[in-house]
Parts: structure tokens; sequence; C-alpha cells
């Protein structure tokens, strides 16, 4: 039974938003409305009308897609608990990617949703500065080992940003170094290299400029001890005290996220059942890559959630 495994609940970040994201558990849901009726009133502007109408070029401006993934998510998480009764089986651990993880933070109630949100917006603007002070991209790469793309990067100029899972790591730089990198990264039989559609290099030294303004913001919140340990992007290790959460937090804008061995360490752990709650469906497909014998499972609308609640009903 679910309910007698370890379970961890993991949370998309940038890039896992779509146009009408959240508006059927909207519709469906009290608890889902009131997370988004909180969010627009906390941020000063209907950001619930943006995630379910768009237009799309707006949505996907660092500054908005951050706090719009987050509030998705949350809608979701809390859909699923009404759905279920609040006995969706609780998590042993969360995590999420990148942007993600500050999702976990609210899931585990180290900041409140408002607190989220306005967090998370901050970090999308002090992140767009800093892709425009030093401009630079993002590319996936398919189908080369580690150690490869490490030597690209070497001759290239470029950073690993992600480690996904095997066979998929993203690399961050400056425009013509990436260049060079797919230039040289097909020459070494990558099966497809994918630009990221991000506005900046992120999770490299490029965003060193939106450090500072960070670790300020996150200064000002009142951050609590987490309900549950958060698995760190940077460290894969897990997290349970406030101070290291926040010097977590910084470091991962500038560092490389560990995504698998986040994963790998979880389930090392004992965990046996992943919830992936939010837009999308791509942490789910890394999971299973990462570890095809665990049981994954999506809540990313009304009808996922609905058969949450089968689940354990």
């Amino acid at each position: 039974m679910i309910e007698r495994e370890r379970v961890a609940y993991v949370f998309p970040g940038q890039g896992s938003q779509e146009v009408g994201m959240g508006f059927d558990v909207y519709v469906h849901f009290d608890s889902a409305r009131e997370v988004f009726d909180e969010a627009d009133k906390t941020l000063g502007f209907p950001l619930s009308r943006l995630c379910f109408e768009g237009p799309e070029e707006e949505l996907v401006q660092t500054i908005n897609v951050q706090p719009a993934v987050l509030t998705a998510s949350i809608a979701l998480l809390r859909a699923a608990q009404e759905a279920s009764k609040q006995i969706l089986p609780p998590p042993t651990f969360v995590a999420g990617h990148s942007l993600g993880e500050y999702t976990a933070l609210v899931a585990a109630n180290v900041l409140s949703l408002a607190e989220g949100v306005r967090l998370v917006r901050e970090r999308g603007r002090l992140m767009h500065e800093a892709g425009r002070r030093k401009p630079g991209g993002m590319v996936a790469m398919i189908g080369l080992d580690q150690q490869v793309i490490e030597d690209v990067c070497l001759y290239t100029g470029t950073e690993i940003s992600n480690i996904n899972s095997l066979g998929q790591i993203v690399i961050s730089g400056a425009e013509d170094n990436l260049a060079k990198a797919k230039r040289l990264a097909q020459l070494k039989g990558a099966r497809r290299i994918i630009p990221l559609k991000v506005s900046g290099a992120f999770h490299s030294s490029l965003m060193e400029p939106a450090l500072p303004g960070l670790r300020d913001a996150i200064s000002t919140f009142n951050f609590k001890s987490p309900a549950v340990p958060i698995i760190a992007n940077v460290t894969a290790e897990p997290l349970t005290d406030v101070e290291a959460i926040k010097t977590e937090l910084v470091r991962q804008v500038r560092h490389c996220v560990q995504w698998q061995r986040c994963i790998e360490n979880i389930i090392d752990r004992g965990v046996t059942i992943f919830f992936e709650i939010g837009p999308g469906e791509v942490l789910t497909g890394l999971i299973r890559r990462i570890s095809p014998g665990v049981q994954t499972f999506n809540i990313g609308n009304v009808k996922s959630v609905v058969e949450v609640a089968s689940w354990r009903g």
C-alpha cells in the first residue's frame, strides 16, 4: 500500500510552464482557487490570468514564469490534498529542480505561499538582470557521457549547469562559447542538442551578479525549520537547518543542479514512490530514466488529481 512506502514530492522548474496551467484545478477545487487568488493579491497583478490565458511571450519572461510555476504547483498540491481528503501520502523528502526548490520550501512550510511568490519573483528579476549584464544561454546535450561534456566545456569556456540523468546534461555559457560547444558536441556524437528558451546562462558563473541581491532578499524573509528534509540541488544532501537552506538558495543560482544525484540519494534513503507535482512531466521522465524500478506519479491536472484520490480511496 502507498501509505506504507516512503514517498518524495518533487516540483518542476522553469521550462515546465504552459498557457492554461492550473485553470482546471482553479475551476474545480476551492483550495487551488485560494492559492491563485492569494498569489494575485500578493503580487498586485493577475498572475492567475497570465497562467490561464497568457500571452505566452509574457508568461515565459523569467520574472513572471518563476512565481507562475510555483503558484500552479502549490495549487495542484492543495487540490490533491483536498481531493484525497487530506490523506495524500505525506512526503519523507521534498525536492525541486532549480526554481522548484522554492516550491519545495513552501510545501515543507519553510516559507508561506505569499513569501515564496514574492521571493521567486525577485529571484527572477535578479536572474534576468544578471543575464542582461552577462549575456548567455543554456543548451541541453543528449547522449554524451559526463566526462565528454566536461571536456567540451573545458575547451569552449562553457560550464555544466544541470546533470539531469544519464545522457541528459545541460551546459551554460556565453552565446559564442555555446556555439563552439554545440559544434564540438556534434563531432563527439551527441544525439540531440537543444537550445533552451531562457534569458541567461543560469546555474553558471555568469549569474554571479545576481548573488548579492538574492542574498539580501533572502535575509528579509522569516524562514522556518522544514517539516520534512529538503534535498539540495547543489549537494544532493538533505537540508533541515534554516541557515543551510539560505546558503543553498544563493549557491544554486550559479552552481550546477545535481538532479540525478538528488534522485539517487532520495532512493538510497528508502523512497520508492515519487509524486511530481506541477505542470508538465519532465521530472517524471527523468526519474524513470535514473531508476526504472521506482513508482512515479504525476499530478499536473484535474484528471491526475482525481486519480490520486482514487489511489487512496
